[in-house]
């Protein structure tokens, strides 16, 4: 096993904890105090991943399989898009329940308002807990097609 590899298990691992932490909270339906920082995280463990693909690419180190560069890079294009869908869960949640801007939000009862809260939250968690999972099994991947590096 090479430091591709082993590398690439690293990420895989990172996102796979970070997955099973976000599943665990949207089950339970909590507010993720764990899950969040797991995340992160894994994320910085996918970007400097990419970063080492790239170095390695630069530096003439070019595996056997080219797909290893997609798999090593596509995690940052799977936690851009994750990020968007995740900005868009507010709006997405107060569409659903006819609702339409702060003002409306504010007019609901205190105890709405919470539930209103956590349903976006837990959007937010199912999005990236997700991706966090796509992200593992594209590490896995890298770490598969990284022979020859």
């Amino acid at each position: 096993m090479n430091a591709a590899q082993l590398a690439a298990l690293v990420v895989a691992g990172l996102n796979a904890v970070a997955a099973l932490a976000g599943l665990i909270t949207y089950l339970r339906k909590g507010e993720g105090d764990l899950f969040w920082p797991l995340l992160r995280f894994a994320q910085v463990g996918a970007g400097a991943y990419a970063i080492y693909a790239g170095v390695l690419a630069a530096t003439g180190h070019h595996p056997k399989e080219g797909l290893f560069y997609l798999y090593a890079l596509l995690p940052i294009a799977v936690g851009f898009i994750a990020e968007q869908l995740r900005l868009s869960s507010a709006s997405l949640v107060l569409a659903k329940r006819g609702l339409e801007g702060r003002e409306a939000v504010a007019a609901l009862p205190r105890r709405e308002q919470y539930e209103l809260v956590y349903a976006i939250l837990r959007r937010e968690v199912g999005v990236m807990a997700l991706a966090a999972f796509v992200v593992m099994c594209l590490a896995l991947r890298a770490a598969q097609t990284a022979h020859g590096v």
